[in-house]
């Protein structure tokens, strides 16, 4: 169904009932009248493709079809791919939550929305504990102000049945995690410089300090690739 979508974007050799059109290549571009391009088209083996079906006159390229609607999927699953998908995170209290695991979802909130992540945060009032709704309100609206450096509010608390509600959204992007790899070599990387630094603070120029310098940097040198072959 997405391909037939994508066909019918595009008008291609007959299908094309303008006077003239523009054909744009590698070599620039010209205008001709709309059956020379058909021609030419198909003395190249090629599809006449209008791109540009607005503009005066309509650009069009000399194109295989089926490459060009290739290209132009693999470019939409590109762009896809480079979206940064956002998931809702859901974090649940009671009304009578102790500070130990408030502090402990507090934590696991800042997380999620540091890392580009919505939260859902609600209030679960089980039985006769409706009555200390204010009670859970109170409680929704501290932890929205904790999380104020990271998280923007998208709505006030709102009670849906047994539940009461709140709702944060990343006030930044989402940063990708680095791998375990990535940070070692960075922890590695630091270890060695503040080596070489201790090490030129301690030693004097004439003392040999080039020399000594070297071995520091071929020995962190020699740990980053030891850390990066295991």
């Amino acid at each position: 169904m997405k391909n037939d979508n994508m066909k019918n974007q595009y008008r291609v050799n007959e299908q094309i009932r303008v006077r003239e059109v523009r054909i744009v290549g590698e070599g620039g571009s010209t205008v001709v009248p709309t059956r020379q391009a058909l021609d030419m088209a198909r003395e190249q083996g090629v599809d006449l493709v209008e791109i540009s079906p607005n503009a005066n006159p309509p650009v069009c390229r000399l194109i295989d079809y089926s490459k060009f609607l290739y290209q132009q999927k693999k470019r939409q699953k590109e762009m896809k791919a480079k979206q940064v998908k956002v998931e809702v995170k859901e974090i649940r209290f009671g009304p009578q939550t102790d500070e130990h695991d408030y502090q402990f979802k507090l934590k696991h909130a800042k997380e999620f929305l540091e890392e580009g992540n919505k939260v859902r945060a609600y209030v679960f009032f089980r039985g006769r504990s409706i009555l200390f709704k204010e009670q859970g309100e109170v409680l929704l609206l501290r932890f929205a102000n904790d999380l104020e450096e990271v998280g923007k509010v998208e709505g006030m608390p709102s009670l849906e049945g047994k539940k009461m509600f709140l709702y944060l959204a990343p006030k930044k992007a989402g940063v990708a995690k680095k791998s375990q790899q990535a940070r070692d070599r960075e922890a590695l990387e630091a270890e060695a410089k503040e080596t070489a630094k201790q090490e030129q603070e301690t030693q004097a120029p004439a003392n040999g300090g080039l020399f000594a310098n070297a071995k520091i940097s071929a020995d962190a040198l020699k740990k980053l690739t030891e850390s990066e072959d295991e």
